[in-house]
């Protein structure tokens, strides 16, 4: 997977101490059946949290940026710490919890000047997780989805130039799940099945790597199918676009094979 080469464009605390203390303040009460609650100060917590983020301890810099928000949710760092803690997360690969974290700082902070980044963020979370072509693409989709939804809100940030690269790698994947069904189906000379398969990725994703195999594979399913005339069809197209082509030397031949009448 292409990791990114975009990083937040946060400011960590000109307020660096030197030395970084476990607590500012006391549990209030140790009586049996009190939960502790060590209170610390808002640069106490968010140096902690972004020197732990600089030593790659990204679970522990999350559970700190986290702990920012939770003592200090009205303050400036609070919303800082909110996206810090989905980039940490999504540096740890907890996908799941970087997408919730930078979706709450969206619901609470949606005009800010950092929300083109928490929807790229979103976005790089489901596209680490795409798998290949054999399993189910849903996350693949979901990827597609928010790499789109990213490009229609900011089209001019850098963000979404990213974006624009990424999605044509997620077309591409999501075509070769099509092309890895349809030939499933062509193995087992279930035709119909075939073709809908083949015609969605000339239809949906006509600009992928995918497309003469399906156009080649969509002449071979017409003619099993005793349909030479739509064979020609889609022969002709690839010959049109593919004319040097693998893939259309061996749609020629079939249909030198099989005429249309």
């Amino acid at each position: 997977m292409i990791s990114p080469r975009l990083t937040p464009r946060l400011i960590a605390t000109s307020a660096a101490l030197a030395v970084l203390v476990t607590a500012s303040g006391c549990a209030r009460n140790k009586s049996k059946g009190d939960t502790p609650y060590i209170a610390r100060d808002v640069n106490t917590l968010y140096t902690a949290a972004k020197t732990r983020l600089d030593h790659n301890d990204f679970r522990t810099a999350a559970a700190l940026f986290d702990e920012v928000e939770r003592q200090h949710p009205y303050s400036v760092w609070a919303r800082r710490a909110e996206l810090m803690s989905a980039y940490s997360y999504y540096l740890g690969r907890d996908y799941n919890k970087s997408i919730d974290s930078a979706q709450r700082f969206l619901s609470i902070h949606p005009g800010n000047k950092d929300a083109p980044y928490a929807y790229y963020l979103i976005a790089l979370d489901y596209y680490e997780q795409i798998s290949d072509v054999t399993r189910d693409q849903k996350i693949t989709q979901q990827a597609l989805d928010s790499l789109g939804e990213l490009i229609r809100r900011y089209p001019e940030t850098r963000y979404a130039a990213d974006a624009r690269l990424k999605i044509d790698l997620v077309r591409d994947h999501l075509a070769g799940k099509e092309m890895e069904i349809g030939r499933f189906y062509q193995r087992r000379s279930q035709w119909l099945a075939s073709v809908i398969r083949f015609r969605k990725v000339i239809d949906e994703y006509d600009s992928t790597t995918h497309t003469p195999e399906a156009l080649e594979r969509l002449t071979e399913s017409y003619l099993a199918l005793g349909i030479p005339e739509e064979a020609k069809k889609a022969a002709a197209v690839l010959g049109a676009n593919y004319p040097g082509s693998k893939w259309y030397e061996r749609a020629y031949k079939l249909m030198q094979k099989h005429p249309a009448a």
